[in-house]
């Protein structure tokens, strides 16, 4: 019998190409979503769909109906900048969220869990690229609630009272681009932020001197990499950076995204304002743990990715 698995989230960008790709290969899939930023056509209609909230367990406890045998949690507020403007809203959906989530766990023995941590765990790294055993000094109060709640979904699955073995792993993600990042909304990611400034014609704006690095990694090896991990006993009890292991400056994202659209920032304008807090400087994985324990490597250029992405946001932009 197929695994069912529930994808908390799962009308959003990340957690709808996860329920996509899980249902291609033959899992039930489950999806809770609030559909605060999620969108009803992004979930794929031979999942089941409970409109629901992570923080509120009555809702969470909707989905175990029938029995669950993963859960991808990735729901949560997502935003570095919004954590800052409302940190209590922040702290409800990253913690609060992950706890109800994990009662649930424990309540229906679910015998699996994969968490969306974030690369912001680990604040201003000592050097790059990080690995998982460095410091976690998160510098963002998103940071700090998707650390905690790494740290509670693991330390649960080290606990030896419960009637039965609950296996955790953690991946800390780095910036995820692809198809259905939203282009509208100002906080889900640099990609789709400057690819939905383009289309609209208007200006672009970057915080700080475009010299700070991230690292870009595509939706669909990220995909591969939760998935793998599943039955993947050696990922039990483990945190994973998934990123693509290379890095690329704000400015210099700015013009391949301009070059697409036969631009460049001589021609085109773009504002430079002071950095915001929670920012981080440089950011870039070391990937070397997911490729030995994982057998993971990220498959997708970073130029076919970017074209991929800027075609199906064009396509949709102009239907």
């Amino acid at each position: 019998m197929a695994k069912h698995v529930l994808v908390t989230g799962g009308a959003g960008f990340i957690g709808s190409n996860f329920a996509d790709e899980l249902i291609n290969m033959g899992y039930k899939v489950t999806i809770i979503d609030n559909l605060s930023t999620g969108l009803k056509e992004n979930i794929n209609p031979k999942a089941i769909f409970i409109k629901g909230d992570v923080k509120k367990p009555k809702d969470v406890e909707k989905c175990f109906k029938k029995r669950i045998d993963v859960i991808f949690h990735i729901a949560g507020c997502a935003s570095t900048i919004k954590s800052f403007h409302d940190p209590a809203a922040d702290l409800f959906t990253n913690v609060l969220g992950t706890i109800n989530i994990i009662n649930a766990a424990i309540k229906f023995k679910v015998p699996r869990l994969l968490y969306a941590s974030s690369m912001t765990s680990y604040g201003v790294p000592d050097k790059i690229p990080i690995k998982e055993t460095m410091s976690t000094r998160p510098i963002s109060y998103y940071g700090i609630t998707k650390y905690a709640g790494e740290r509670y979904c693991l330390a649960t699955g080290l606990r030896k009272d419960l009637s039965f073995k609950l296996n955790v792993t953690a991946f800390r993600m780095f910036n995820v681009y692809g198809r259905r990042q939203s282009l509208t909304n100002p906080y889900q990611g640099v990609v789709s932020i400057f690819i939905g400034n383009v289309l609209r014609g208007e200006p672009i704006t970057i915080f700080g001197d475009g010299e700070q690095s991230r690292d870009y990694v595509h939706i669909k090896d990220v995909t591969r990499a939760w998935i793998n991990a599943i039955d993947n006993e050696k990922s039990f009890g483990e945190v994973f950076n998934i990123g693509s292991g290379t890095r690329m400056s704000i400015n210099n994202l700015v013009d391949f995204i301009l070059r697409a659209f036969g631009k460049s920032r001589k021609n085109y304008k773009v504002i430079y304002k002071p950095e915001r807090p929670g920012d981080q400087k440089h950011m870039q994985a070391d990937i070397s743990k997911a490729q030995k324990l994982l057998n993971w490597q990220p498959k997708i250029k970073f130029e076919d990715g970017m074209a991929d992405t800027i075609n199906w946001a064009k396509e949709t932009w102009y239907k």
